[in-house]
């Protein structure tokens, strides 16, 4: 119940800030720290991990593979217009609030999955 407006809050406030600015580094330092914190101390209920992945599961390992991929071989090319990295695609998109806090969000929830397990 409290997790959740904490969250909402912290995305507004981030996605406030500029990409890359001092702010927007010190908040997710700040707020990963104090996640990453949570995630190895003994102070959370876990939910129990499941033992091995399914089949379809797995098949979601796929497009994240296939985007690291991506991403690497552009990075060895250098970012350049015709090789682009991921990160430089998804600028126009985070030049917006909504978008930036949105994602500030996922990133949250996501992070406090992991946190959870």
């Amino acid at each position: 119940m409290v997790v959740v407006p904490v969250f909402v809050l912290v995305s507004l406030v981030g996605g406030a800030f500029p990409s890359f600015s001092l702010p927007a580094n010190l908040l997710v330092l700040g707020v990963g720290g104090t996640l990453f914190w949570l995630g190895l101390s003994s102070r959370l209920p876990r939910r129990l991990a499941p033992r091995r992945l399914s089949g379809s599961a797995a098949w979601w390992l796929v497009p994240v593979f296939a985007l690291a991929l991506v991403e690497l071989v552009n990075f060895a090319y250098g970012s350049t217009y015709a090789h682009p990295t991921l990160s430089l695609l998804a600028d126009p998109v985070l030049d917006g609030y909504l978008a930036r806090a949105a994602l500030y969000f996922g990133w949250l929830t996501g992070f406090w999955a992991l946190v959870r397990r």
